[in-house]
């Protein structure tokens, strides 16, 4: 039995400040020289990325671990202690910030891939991070709610975050001490550690970069003046041992492996350190050389400011099935890696660089290009807005017949879908598990378009059907080609088939 020291960053509801703490307690452990690891419960994209940046505050010289995401349901239960075990292998301690209220968990599904769910996998202690903005002696009521609703869980200490005075402190931690709630400290108020946020919740780590370095440092002074670290520091080396787990992104795309808790069936109609070769999406470092092995397919992943979803499991998934993994930046770079035959697409934030990406037409081209070679294209989300024919009326790659907009409404949640038709992600009636999160609308060109209706384009599907909520099948996405794009997230830890698939696709290609 073993296990890295660990606790879990929990709050009664979104908005107390996990954020705040879990990235506060990554910076100020790492500053004084621990290699933590941090995670993020949840498909959450933006947090992870301020929690890698973290790992690297006051060690300029370390590489810092990338950020890493533990959910339930777009991995499987089974495989939250693999990534967990994978991410932390090497680690000082891990630091794993929760989602949204702690039992708060999977629609219709009780408390699944909720925080609490997580920490009884980890068996970590839970530490509580509450908002105290006009709160006093009802914090103890709260946090008892909390503490007794289930037993099990242990919940080691409560943070206070946006206290307004040293006599609000007081009152809250002589409510804290009448219940027996070990009070680990207190967050003012302060505008030195605030990160803008916009339509999609905050503004992520490649778009501010020097902001967000500074806002970092100074939560790491804010937590390390304002928290008891020793006492947090004693809760995680205090964390239930765990059975080893020996899951490696080689093993996961080799040995086989169809999605977590399914089989491909017919669909319903409806060992190194695991930082030791990251390659780096945000801008930040890229140690992989695109020539270091001309036999292995190169495989360009978009990143910069406009594509900064993507888990770090991915690329270690891509490069352990033979691929070669080189970051291109469409907002800079006017070409394709040389050899690019494969292209991954992640999400992000094409809509706020429209103007930049539909300047980039060299880039455009080439991706126009790749597709019609018979290049592999796997695109979420944003890079399914990519490759429409347009966003907002201003021309993008083209390869696919629809136009996108913004919307003013909000598209989110869990999603079980399959596979329709055979592509190069999946055979047909692969069932995966994904996360809709979007503004967006993406609609078929209308019909009076002559555009790609020569009878020589490849036949245009659905990538992936779902039951909603009322009961209508939902037909998401395109397949054509060797181009697989969906509003779909999906962490591929779970598929790890569609690693494989895209690179043996790619040799092909070649």
């Amino acid at each position: 039995m073993t296990g890295v020291p660990r606790l879990v960053v929990a709050a009664p509801a979104s908005g107390h400040g996990k954020t705040t703490v879990a990235t506060g307690l990554v910076a100020a452990f790492a500053r004084r020289g621990l290699d933590v690891a941090p995670f993020k419960v949840g498909p959450d994209y933006i947090d992870p990325g301020y929690h890698g940046l973290a790992t690297r505050v006051g060690q300029p010289d370390r590489p810092g671990r990338p950020g890493r995401n533990l959910d339930p349901f777009l991995a499987g239960e089974e495989r939250v202690r693999d990534l967990f075990a994978h991410g932390s292998r090497g680690a000082d301690l891990a630091i794993v910030e929760g989602v949204m209220g702690l039992y708060d968990g999977a629609v219709g599904r009780g408390d699944f891939a909720s925080t609490a769910h997580v920490a009884h996998l980890l068996g970590a202690p839970v530490i509580l991070v509450v908002d105290a903005t006009a709160q006093g002696r009802s914090v103890a009521a709260l946090v008892h709610g909390f503490r007794s609703f289930d037993p099990t869980l242990r919940l080691a200490g409560v943070v206070l975050n946006n206290v307004g005075s040293d006599r609000h402190r007081e009152i809250l931690t002589e409510a804290l001490d009448g219940i027996g709630a070990p009070y680990l400290g207190a967050l003012h108020r302060s505008h030195a550690v605030a990160a803008p946020s916009r339509h999609l919740g905050l503004v992520p780590v490649a778009e501010r970069a020097p902001e967000a370095v500074a806002a970092v440092s100074a939560l790491a002074d804010l937590v390390a003046e304002r928290l008891d670290l020793a006492q947090i520091e004693r809760i995680a080396r205090s964390a239930a041992p765990l059975p080893p787990r020996d899951w490696t992104p080689e093993a996961a795309v080799h040995d086989g492996a169809t999605p977590h808790g399914n089989r491909q069936t017919a669909p319903d109609a409806a060992e190194a350190p695991a930082h030791a070769h990251h390659v780096a999406l945000d801008g930040h470092d890229a140690p992989l050389d695109p020539n270091s092995n001309p036999s292995r397919p190169v495989i360009a992943i978009a990143s910069g400011a406009a594509f900064t979803f993507s888990y770090a499991e991915h690329a270690e998934l891509l490069e352990a099935a033979g691929g070669q993994v080189v970051p291109v930046d469409p907002l800079r770079d006017e070409k394709l890696p040389d050899g690019t035959a494969g292209l991954v697409i992640g999400g992000g934030f094409p809509e706020v660089y429209v103007g930049e990406l539909s300047a980039n037409e060299p880039l455009r081209d080439a991706v126009q290009r790749l597709a019609a070679i018979g290049g592999v294209i796997a695109a979420e989300c944003a890079g399914l807005l990519y490759l429409a024919q347009s966003l907002d009326g201003a021309p993008m790659c083209g390869v696919l017949p629809a136009v996108a907009t913004m919307t003013d409404r909000l598209t989110l949640g869990y999603r079980e879908a399959a596979a329709p038709a055979t592509s190069a992600l999946c055979d047909a009636g692969t069932r995966v598990t994904g996360h809709e999160f979007h503004r967006t609308r993406i609609e078929p060109l209308p019909p009076d378009t002559a555009e790609l209706t020569s009878a020589s384009e490849p036949a245009v599907g659905p990538a992936w059907l779902w039951r909603a909520a009322e009961g209508e099948t939902v037909a998401d996405g395109y397949v054509t080609g060797r181009v697989h794009a969906s509003y779909l997230h999906l962490h591929w830890a779970g598929t790890p088939s569609i690693a494989r698939r895209i690179v043996e696709a790619a040799a092909c290609a070649r």
